[in-house]
C-alpha cells in the first residue's frame, strides 16, 4: 500500500506568545463529510478558537472551516462547535484542572494523520501577563542577533 504525504499542518502561532503551555494532548475531532474535505484542502483556522466543557465533553469553540465549494445544500456550519474526542481519564483530568485552577485549552496544530483522520493538539495553557510578553520578544530578538553574530564570524 502506498503512503500518502500529508501537507495539512495549520497552526496556531499567536498562541505560543499569548499562553504559556503546561501540557500537550492530542484528540480527534468528530466532523462532518465536508468539513474533512475543506480541511484536507487547507481551508480552516485556529487562530481565535479555544476549548470548552459542555456536559463533561470538550468541545472546540469557534474553530472556522469554510464551506466546501463543491457541496451541495448539505455544507456545514463555518463556525459551529466542534467535539474533541479524547479518552475519558484524559478528559477527567483537564476538567479538574480548568475548574480548579482556572487554566484554559488552547488548539495549537490541526493536521492529518497517517490513517488520514483529522487531529488537533491541544494544551493545557496559563495566559501569559504584558511582561511575561515583552520578556518573550526580547529573548526572541536576542537569539537573533546572536545568530547574525556566530554566522558573521563563520
Amino acid at each position: 500500500m502506498k503512503k500518502k504525504t500529508n501537507t495539512i499542518n495549520i497552526k496556531n502561532r499567536k498562541a505560543k506568545y499569548e499562553y504559556e503551555f503546561l501540557d500537550k494532548y492530542v484528540a480527534g475531532i468528530k466532523l462532518a463529510g465536508t468539513e474533512i474535505k475543506a480541511i484536507r484542502q487547507g481551508k480552516a483556522s485556529i487562530t481565535e478558537s479555544f476549548c470548552e466543557f459542555q456536559n463533561h465533553e470538550l468541545f472546540v469553540i469557534n474553530m472556522h472551516v469554510e464551506e466546501y465549494s463543491h457541496a451541495t445544500h448539505f455544507n456545514h456550519n463555518p463556525k459551529s462547535e466542534r467535539k474533541l474526542l479524547m479518552k475519558r481519564k484524559e478528559l477527567r483530568k483537564l476538567e479538574k484542572e480548568v475548574k480548579n485552577t482556572g487554566l484554559t485549552i488552547i488548539p495549537l496544530r490541526l493536521f492529518i494523520n497517517d490513517r488520514g483522520l483529522a487531529k488537533m493538539q491541544i494544551a493545557l495553557a496559563k495566559g501569559k501577563k504584558l511582561y511575561d510578553k515583552r520578556e518573550t520578544i526580547k529573548d526572541r530578538e536576542s537569539k537573533r542577533k546572536l545568530d547574525r553574530i556566530k554566522k558573521e564570524y563563520s
